[in-house]
């Protein structure tokens, strides 16, 4: 299923549980014959996710309305400036009002909310990447809107990526009683090496284990709440002895630490809460006619 199917799947979906077997409201209220102009204002100031996906609600709600878009997704915009303009039947748009504003106000917050922690990595090298922690079946959807934000995309899912994280080397026997199996871990790697192209990343938790799995040279080291002094001491290693390795900081990063955690010279940093706990922004159709 592409992506574009899936929206519609979802936007039908949302619109059968709000809409249910009719507006009734509008039903009583509106003429059927009434067409009106609506717009679509920002109440607070954000970065702006979502037009696209409010064009192809009012789309499914009625094909017969008009959307002109003001401003485009990944675009910073101000407390009441317009985003769009809607043209058509009066009780189309109050159907799908709220649709469209909810998918609005959801991916904006996190477009916004990434683009903070982007803003507060610029001037190094650290890339700001999303996660796996997003709302089930909404994933394609929030990844966009952290792209939108400045942010970078980690795996799409299970399938797309290699991330041999704590739990797999425990169940998998490389941690074991306390003990860390290198020779369990070099024949996973190489097992892998010799079955697929994918990216391969290795989670760790302390230097001791960092400074072990780095001698295989995964495409990336996460570096699983490691304090900003083992960071620095990780990327010192890996610059003298491993410099195509690339590390990720992930676990607990925060608007407050993501700066110093992007001066210690890691790649990555991935950021959880961008799309698990980001806020939504406000926003408000009027009737304009």
């Amino acid at each position: 299923m592409t992506d574009t199917q899936k929206l519609k799947k979802i936007i039908q979906e949302a619109l059968n549980e709000d809409v249910g077997n009719g507006d009734v409201t509008t039903f009583f209220c509106v003429s059927p014959s009434r067409k009106t102009k609506a717009v679509i204002l920002a109440k607070e100031n954000c970065v702006l996710c979502g037009v696209k996906i409010a064009r192809e609600v009012f789309k499914t709600v009625d094909r017969s309305l008009r959307l002109k878009e003001f401003k485009k997704d990944g675009d910073k915009v101000l407390k009441g400036e317009k985003i769009a303009e809607i043209r058509g039947k009066a009780a189309s748009i109050l159907k799908g009002e709220r649709l469209a504003i909810n998918f609005m106000a959801l991916l904006s917050g996190i477009a916004s909310y990434t683009n903070k922690f982007v803003e507060k990595a610029k001037g190094t090298k650290a890339v700001i990447l999303d996660t796996r922690k997003t709302t089930p079946t909404m994933r394609f959807l929030e990844k966009f809107a952290v792209r939108m934000g400045g942010g970078v995309n980690h795996r799409k899912g299970l399938w797309d990526a290699i991330l041999i994280k704590d739990n797999h080397l425990r169940v998998g026997d490389i941690i074991k009683a306390g003990r860390f199996n290198e020779d369990a871990l070099a024949k996973i790697i190489k097992m892998i090496r010799d079955n697929t192209r994918l990216e391969i990343e290795v989670e760790v938790e302390t230097i001791a284990e960092f400074k072990k799995v780095i001698a295989f040279k995964p495409d990336i080291i996460l570096l699983d709440n490691f304090n900003v002094t083992s960071m620095k001491k990780a990327v010192l290693f890996r610059n003298s002895n491993f410099p195509k390795v690339k590390l990720e900081a992930s676990g607990g990063v925060s608007l407050q630490t993501v700066r110093k955690i992007a001066l210690t010279g890691v790649d990555f940093i991935s950021v959880g809460s961008i799309t698990h706990s980001p806020g939504s922004i406000d926003f408000s159709l009027e009737i304009d006619e």
